[in-house]
């Protein structure tokens, strides 16, 4: 274990520093910031490169919060924006949710969050209509991260600004399972999993209407929002109580292809910061979590079937505007032949093979295929055995 240890008031000292700012407004996410900044002292075994990354992240955060609370004094228009009808893609991760979300982003119709927006959602200063300098800041993190972790490149198209998950919103408030890709907390995660998540989504849609905001004085002229994020299977009451008129798209794969993979992503996003990144360990925490988020949502799915559409991996991959086809069907919106040209031309840049292979294997994370097949049985009989 590092030497050090990460103390939560002289982080809260720093984001005063750098934002200028010298109170909250809203303290309602102090007591999950302070039981995860004990977790990350007394559970993740971080070692001096983990103390340091987590206390810069944990940093940014908080100055981010102060620094979007100066934005609403000066613009209180912000929370006037309304976030009509939003297209969220979820699915357990590695069921091809990125390719599906980035291709449909091209769309210029539709608005997505980009990477530096999602990490840094408020602005650092006004001209960040002419020269935004969180464009820079992110490039130089993905870099970091990819620099710290090379495999990871194989396994995540990681880019600053193309479309990702607006999981990273949710952690402005620290209630996202942001906290557990970069460290192994199980005790954190079970304990915030049971919490009540609304004042986190209340937190997303009051960032998505400063994200549209920003865009709209960028020259975009607004619309609906494409997001994206395997969180949602967790909530999806919460979700929808939120966003009352989304509808979601479902991804489906068999698991023997998902938690495996999963598992290696969150061990070579832990193992870097810590002194010991048990993988089994790690694996099967996430695959309990993503378990029970399954069940979570099909339950929630017995009553409310009409606002969800499914895809399957393989169909996205051989049959790509088909599937498309399906998704505009299910929203109601036209898809043109601009869109479809949009797309295309995505996918041409974007295609896999232009990525290392990830290679891992079942065994090394504790794994067996009759094991996965036994976890995950509900949801294999409902979508895979179909």
């Amino acid at each position: 274990m590092s030497q050090q240890s990460i103390n939560a008031e002289q982080i809260v000292q720093s984001a005063f520093a750098a934002s200028g700012a010298q109170a909250f407004n809203d303290l309602g996410f102090m007591p999950i910031y302070e039981r995860y900044v004990d977790a990350l002292n007394s559970e993740a075994n971080l070692n001096d490169a983990g103390v340091a990354f987590h206390q810069t992240r944990l940093a940014d955060i908080l100055a981010n919060r102060l620094r979007l609370q100066d934005w609403l004094i000066r613009h209180p228009e912000i929370l006037e924006e309304q976030i009509q009808a939003p297209i969220v893609v979820v699915g357990l991760p590695r069921t091809g949710t990125t390719m599906l979300h980035r291709t449909i982003a091209s769309d210029s119709r539709l608005m997505a969050p980009l990477w530096f927006e999602v990490r840094y959602p408020v602005p650092l200063a006004e001209t960040f209509r002419e020269r935004d300098e969180r464009i820079d800041i992110a490039r130089a993190e993905v870099a970091a991260i990819l620099d710290a972790a090379p495999e990871l490149a194989a396994i995540h198209p990681f880019d600053a600004v193309a479309p990702d998950e607006e999981i990273m919103l949710l952690e402005q408030s620290f209630m996202s399972t942001v906290a557990e890709s970069w460290a192994h907390l199980p005790e954190f995660g079970r304990w915030l999993y049971q919490q009540d998540q609304q004042y986190g989504y209340d937190d997303l849609k009051r960032l998505l209407q400063f994200l549209q905001w920003q865009k709209k004085q960028c020259g975009h002229p607004g619309g609906r929002w494409l997001l994206k994020t395997p969180h949602h299977l967790h909530y999806p009451q919460t979700l929808f109580h939120t966003f009352r008129d989304a509808s979601v798209i479902q991804t489906h794969r068999h698991p023997r292809h998902v938690i495996p993979s999963y598992a290696s992503m969150i061990h070579a996003l832990i193992a870097p910061y810590s002194n010991c990144a048990d993988k089994v360990a790690i694996a099967a925490h996430w695959a309990d979590k993503w378990r029970r988020g399954l069940d979570t949502t099909a339950t929630f799915r017995e009553s409310d079937q009409g606002r969800y559409c499914d895809l399957w991996f393989e169909d996205t991959v051989t049959q790509p505007e088909r599937e498309i086809t399906k998704v505009y069907d299910f929203i109601g919106s036209e898809l043109t032949e601009e869109a479809l040209a949009e797309m295309r031309q995505w996918r041409e840049l974007n295609q896999r093979e232009n990525r290392p292979e990830h290679h891992y294997t079942l065994e090394e994370f504790g794994f067996s295929d009759a094991g996965i097949c036994k976890q995950f049985s509900n949801y294999i009989s409902r979508y895979i055995e179909r």
